[in-house]
């Protein structure tokens, strides 16, 4: 473990340039107005006290925030013309969201953002915000990097046992009072001896292969770079430089690649019609990744044979959204990568960006998205 932190953290992200109209991101002297956009606890907001990626505790900063003379305004509403983040958005001087309820970053709210310098996400994972305009704005974005990747490694290792054993068609007849091996056997498999190939792997894909070898699969990973050998022996996971030629290999496919312009709807029908029919297919990356309606399309002839994931889009998910009716999902709302272990680490993160942008210091360079017009390359 503390060889694979020691690599991550030596990870710095090139940049590619895109010619800004520079605002300065060193916070000015006074009173810094800062919106949080968070989901509600509601009942659940006192039942841990750890529980600090709500819009009740807000990232437990609020007290820190206002004993400087900041204005600290926390919302959940972040849809329509009149939401209450729209009401914010021409004065506010730094915007914090997180991956689980996005606040949408549109070039037309940053337009808007006369006073906006910073926009910084609680957790890993940028996409909700329109990073071509915010880098031609001059602003800054940045994230807390590896606050959750152990959480959402854990989270897509279970996801995996959960399909191979058929778990909820299992779950569902307890519930429904019903009781009927067969329907659950006939399609329960052991995940020993199973090619699994994930897609991208960074921070949360090796941490997955990790977690995977013990389990004697074959394991596969495609990627932009190559491991260095010292970790490629430590899982035994076998590079594929040719994305087609390795998703017809594998049982199950494990979605680890960030939301770009190129990735976008990436596994759209003909992607699918590629893969092993019957295939398992795990996607917390982001849900915009997939075709959705080739997903449900491909769930319901059998060519995916089960489909789960934490993440949507949009997020929240419209109650009509088909995801949510499809067979053999394993689905759930975006919670991989907020457990009360994440929420500890990327708030902590938050507030220490915070208090470097009103010292005048520079971030940890891993939390760059956006810097002086510079798009991270994973982004690219």
């Amino acid at each position: 473990m503390a060889m694979m932190m020691n690599a991550a953290a030596s990870v710095i992200k090139t940049f590619a340039s895109i010619s800004p109209m520079t605002r300065a991101l060193h916070a000015s002297p006074g009173s810094k107005k800062i919106v949080g956009v968070f989901y509600k606890a509601n009942e659940y907001a006192s039942k841990n006290p750890n529980f600090v990626g709500s819009v009740e505790r807000a990232l437990g900063i609020r007290d820190w925030l206002e004993s400087q003379g900041h204005q600290y305004i926390v919302t959940d509403d972040k849809e329509g013309p009149d939401c209450e983040l729209e009401k914010h958005i021409p004065d506010l001087h730094v915007l914090i969201s997180t991956p689980f309820h996005p606040a949408y970053v549109t070039a037309e709210r940053i337009k808007k953002a006369k006073n906006l310098q910073l926009l910084l996400t609680a957790g890993v994972g940028s996409d909700h915000i329109d990073l071509q305009a915010a880098a031609a704005a001059g602003l800054t974005v940045a994230e807390v990097t590896g606050s959750n990747v152990v959480s959402v490694a854990e989270d897509e290792l279970m996801r995996i046992l959960i399909l191979v054993r058929n778990f909820v068609a299992g779950h569902n007849q307890v519930v429904n009072g019903d009781w009927n091996v067969a329907g659950i056997s006939y399609r329960s498999y052991e995940l020993e001896g199973k090619t699994v190939g994930t897609v991208g792997a960074g921070r949360i894909g090796k941490l997955l292969l990790q977690r995977l070898k013990p389990f004697n699969c074959n394991l596969l990973y495609h990627d932009r770079l190559k491991m260095d050998s010292e970790m490629e022996a430590q899982t035994g996971a076998k590079f594929e430089e040719d994305l087609d030629a390795m998703l017809p290999k594998c049982d199950v496919v494990v979605i680890n690649m960030p939301l770009t312009e190129k990735t976008k709807g990436m596994f759209n029908k003909e992607k699918i019609a590629k893969l092993k029919k019957g295939v398992l297919i795990v996607n917390n990356a982001r849900g915009a990744i997939m075709d959705t309606e080739a997903v449900a399309e491909a769930c319901s002839s059998g060519q995916i044979g089960g489909y789960s994931g934490d993440v949507w889009y949009p997020q929240p998910a419209p109650k009509d959204h088909i995801w949510r009716y499809m067979p053999n999902q394993a689905m759930t709302p975006h919670i991989s990568g907020t457990t009360i272990d994440a929420q500890l680490r990327y708030a902590a993160g938050t507030k220490d960006m915070l208090d470097r942008y009103f010292k005048g210091e520079d971030f940890p360079a891993q939390n760059y998205i956006v810097k002086e017009g510079k798009i991270a390359s994973q982004y690219q």
